[in-house]
């Protein structure tokens, strides 16, 4: 497989993961692909008259020399899943990235110690509590925090790292080079300095609603433990921990009243059997065996 072709590929409209997976099946050194045609696009790998058109006219204006520089400018990494480098808990789920982009310390990536966090964009005072005593425990150990940089919990779980000096990882639903929410892009430029900016989306792609849902996979698929903490029953936090549950990794949540509405996803998952959380030493015990 040549790592430039697929970066170059992964910078193309129409070439989404599945896509990328069927030009890989058909040609894994992924020099055929740039000779097909947009009949055989559409024929052979399904793709639609739109994306088959987009996709021709990126692959003959793109070059992977200009994709580089503009990565080496803003001092991002770029890690392919046949690099030696690519995180190891990714290659270990289904559907793994082909391409991540990273700025920052990436030592970060490969973290002994390392938990998921998500919950709603409008936590309660209680909530906030109940994250600060489960998580400081574990951040005096030196623990890694990973989540998606979204306002709430996410926001507060990274700034929580912070204040102890840990690290800890944003999985961006967009390209670096877009960060989403705009009211944290200080906290983004702060996270580089010791923790990691992390996104499966080309530098300047903009956030798009599907991405989110999508980028869930890899918030629960970098550690072997996801924690929930305030989620609704129809949330993004609930999308993050069935797929931690569909990629065989621990769902921890904290419980909540029944009569609040920011507890009627967590209670629900302890239902389906998620762990109950009520102090640090409830994900240490169901971890430590695993770490």
């Amino acid at each position: 497989m040549d790592r430039e072709r697929l970066i170059l590929l992964h910078h193309c409209r129409g070439a989404g993961r599945k896509a990328i997976q069927s030009f890989l099946a058909f040609d894994p050194e992924l020099k055929a692909v740039f000779q097909l045609s947009k009949k055989e696009l559409i024929e052979r790998f399904r793709m639609s008259h739109q994306n088959s058109n987009d996709f021709l006219e990126d692959i003959r204006k793109l070059s992977y020399r200009s994709i580089e520089q503009t990565y080496r400018k803003h001092n991002i990494k770029i890690h392919t899943y046949f690099d030696s480098h690519y995180p190891v808990p990714l290659r270990h789920i289904f559907d793994s990235p082909w391409v991540l982009y990273s700025k920052g310390n990436t030592e970060a990536l490969s973290a002994p110690l390392a938990i998921s966090v998500v919950g709603t964009r409008n936590p309660t005072e209680g909530g906030l509590k109940s994250l600060n005593k489960v998580l400081m425990p574990l951040l005096e150990k030196g623990w890694v925090t990973v989540s998606g940089l979204a306002a709430g919990i996410d926001t507060h779980a990274h700034e929580l790292t912070l204040t102890q000096s840990g690290s800890t990882i944003a999985v961006l639903g967009s390209g670096i080079g877009r960060i989403y929410p705009k009211a944290n892009t200080a906290l983004a430029h702060r996270i580089t300095k010791k923790g990691l900016l992390l996104s499966e989306y080309p530098y300047d792609l903009p956030p798009r609603k599907w991405q989110f849902p999508q980028r869930n996979r890899i918030i629960s698929g970098l550690t072997r433990g996801t924690l929930v903490v305030e989620a609704r029953e129809r949330s993004g936090s609930l999308i993050t921990a069935d797929q931690a549950m569909e990629q065989g990794r621990e769902v921890f949540a904290v419980p909540g009243s029944i009569l609040d509405e920011c507890a009627s996803g967590t209670n629900r998952l302890i239902q389906q059997g998620a762990k109950l959380v009520m102090e640090a030493e409830d994900i240490l015990s169901e971890l430590s065996l695993i770490y």
